[in-house]
């Protein structure tokens, strides 16, 4: 099943070791949104080729909710949100250094279906009208960035109070993609970081909803105060919005905070 595991996976590109680079080891923890998933995994996957020293464990889950357990001193060197103000947050709260804080990536939505979906995809905004669709996933708008903006976006394009009955609610963005390939819902509003990635660009289609109808979701990170590893998250850091990083960013849907 899909997404029956979200945790424990495994500037400038970072040199290889043995030639400039420090002896870099030990254990990387990474609280990481749901949306990054699988671009996350190909980043982990070359980095440590660079790295092969450092153990990388990366837990994926909703940006709010990793904000308020790093609030409390959860163990996790590097933080990756869905919405960079949750970082800032624990900047401003003394948990971790304003130095440290980056922008990585800005996020994308799309209304999904499976392929054997009777909802014609191709109306647009109209497809949230159609009576084949029952329920309709969203990510938790409390603590989830993708639940928000899917929110406001179904808000602009006066579709909400249509849907809003129909609503059902994921805890996170890669919960909300599961609830519609199990079936537990017809259709979704989800990440195009998911909606293009292998396990489910063929079984389903999206229509990408234009970005003028949500705010803009900056995607942002931050090296915890408490970090065990402080040397590693900086150097993935580094990679992650270095040139190899982004061009996996990018590949997955994801857009450059700088317009690339």
């Amino acid at each position: 099943m899909l997404f029956l595991a979200l945790a424990g996976c495994g500037g400038a590109d970072a040199p290889s070791p043995g030639v400039n680079s420090p002896a870099l080891g030990g254990e990387l923890r990474i609280a990481a949104a749901a949306d990054l998933k699988f671009a996350l995994d190909e980043v982990v996957s070359q980095f440590k080729q660079s790295y092969p020293g450092v153990s990388v464990n990366t837990t994926y889950g909703s940006s709010g909710n990793f904000h308020s357990q790093l609030s409390n001193g959860a163990p996790f060197d590097l933080y990756l949100s869905a919405d960079i103000q949750y970082p800032q947050k624990l900047v401003e709260a003394g948990h971790a250094p304003a130095d440290s804080l980056f922008e990585y990536a800005v996020g994308r939505l799309v209304l999904w279906v499976p392929n054997d979906s009777k909802v014609d995809i191709s109306r647009g905004a109209e497809a949230f009208r159609d009576p084949a669709i029952r329920k309709l996933a969203i990510a938790n708008p409390a603590h989830a960035p993708y639940g928000r903006a899917a929110a406001a976006a179904m808000r602009d394009l006066q579709m909400y109070d249509t849907v809003a009955g129909k609503l059902v609610l994921g805890e996170n963005i890669a919960q909300t993609a599961q609830f519609i390939e199990t079936g537990a819902a017809e259709a979704g509003v989800i990440a195009l970081s998911l909606a293009i990635a292998p396990p489910m660009k063929d079984k389903g289609r999206y229509w990408e909803i234009p970005v003028k109808h949500f705010p803009r979701m900056l995607q942002g990170g931050v090296i915890m105060k408490q970090a065990r590893n402080a040397g590693a998250a900086k150097e993935f850091r580094s990679f992650l919005i270095g040139p190899r990083g982004r061009s996996i960013l990018k590949d997955f849907g994801f857009h450059m905070p700088d317009g690339e």
